[in-house]
């Protein structure tokens, strides 16, 4: 079973940044594609990005594309994303997810984390 943790969220003012973690724990770590989303109450959650085995291979929605930037640690085990230039809109609890596809639905994501808060302040 592979368990993931979410952390660094929190309340910042619009065009300030952020650097939220996933740490994987479990049976492995590196073993996945891994994803970033999105949720606020009411909508669907929202892909924003995904990254490959390596590292070396990146995908963004183009509404982030930018301003955001994932990265992982296999060494550590641990999956990143950086926000800058953060607008209020960003606000939402952010999930990492993983995935054996190359895949920007959610369905096709098979663990994911409890999430982190952002709230962006304008």
């Amino acid at each position: 079973q592979v368990h993931l943790v979410e952390s660094g969220g929190g309340l910042v003012q619009a065009g300030g940044s952020l650097r939220l973690s996933c740490v994987v724990s479990g049976r492995t770590g590196s073993e996945y594609n891994m994803g970033w989303f999105r949720q606020t109450p009411g909508k669907e959650r929202e892909f924003l990005a995904i990254i490959n085995l390596s590292g070396g291979n990146t995908y963004y929605t183009r509404s982030v594309k930018g301003r955001f930037t994932i990265s992982r640690n296999n060494a550590k085990k641990t999956l990143y994303l950086q926000i800058d230039s953060l607008k209020p809109e960003d606000t939402a609890v952010y999930y990492c997810a993983t995935s054996y596809r190359w895949s920007d639905d959610p369905e096709n994501y098979d663990n994911w984390g409890q999430g982190t808060q952002v709230t962006v302040s304008s």
